[in-house]
This record gives C-alpha cells, sequence and structure tokens, in this order.
C-alpha cells in the first residue's frame, strides 16, 4: 500500500472517534512510522502522561505522542478491508491509553 493512501487510513480512522472526545484529547500528536526498532511487530504506541495521571507538574511538557507503524501493520494484513480495520483499532487502542484505559481492559472491550 502506498504510504500516502495509510496516512490517509490513520486520518479516517482519528475521523472515527465522537467529536467531545476528540476535544478532550489534550497535548498529543499522532504520527505514521515504517517501524518500530526495538519492537519490529508492534502495531502502535502511546508515549506520554495519561490524562488520568496528570496533575500542575505536567503544565507545559511536550506533547504525547502516538505513533502507528505501517510495515508492521501491512504484515499483519492480507487484504486492504484488513488494513482499514485494523488501523481503525490500533488508533482507538493507542488514544484509549490517553485517556487512561490499560490493556487489560481494552481486550476485555474488543479492543486489544
Amino acid at each position: 500500500m502506498d504510504p500516502h493512501r495509510f496516512d490517509e487510513l490513520v486520518s479516517e480512522a482519528l475521523d472515527l472517534i465522537p467529536p467531545k472526545l476528540a476535544d478532550a484529547l489534550d497535548n498529543v500528536v499522532v504520527l505514521v512510522e515504517a517501524r518500530n526498532d526495538e519492537e519490529p511487530d508492534l502495531l502502535g504506541l502511546y508515549e506520554g502522561v495519561a490524562l488520568t495521571e496528570r496533575d500542575s507538574w505536567y503544565a507545559g511538557s511536550l506533547p504525547d505522542t502516538i505513533t502507528i507503524y505501517r510495515e508492521a501493520l501491512l504484515e499483519h494484513c492480507d487484504t486492504e478491508e484488513q488494513v482499514v480495520e485494523e488501523v481503525a483499532i490500533t488508533v482507538i487502542h493507542e488514544i484509549a491509553h490517553h485517556f487512561g484505559i490499560d490493556d487489560d481492559r481494552l481486550h476485555e472491550l474488543g479492543w486489544g
């Protein structure tokens, strides 16, 4: 899949977030990279301080990052339809971490 098309899928996944939740995203950027060097099979990664853990010391911090790994996702899927679905799941999964939801709870909710 063309990298530009993949970027579009990430944008479309972000558009799936309800407006009230999207408005609550605070100091976070979403990036697309080819692959995570340390964990090549990783599909996405949230790095930052979840909203539920922030207090007054957080003021002035650099943005949290959500990174979506294109090559790992493409290898994980057989069809473009699967890529569309897996990108959406991965984006929502990582955004949930921004809101303080851990992996165990995400798996319970079907977003693991």
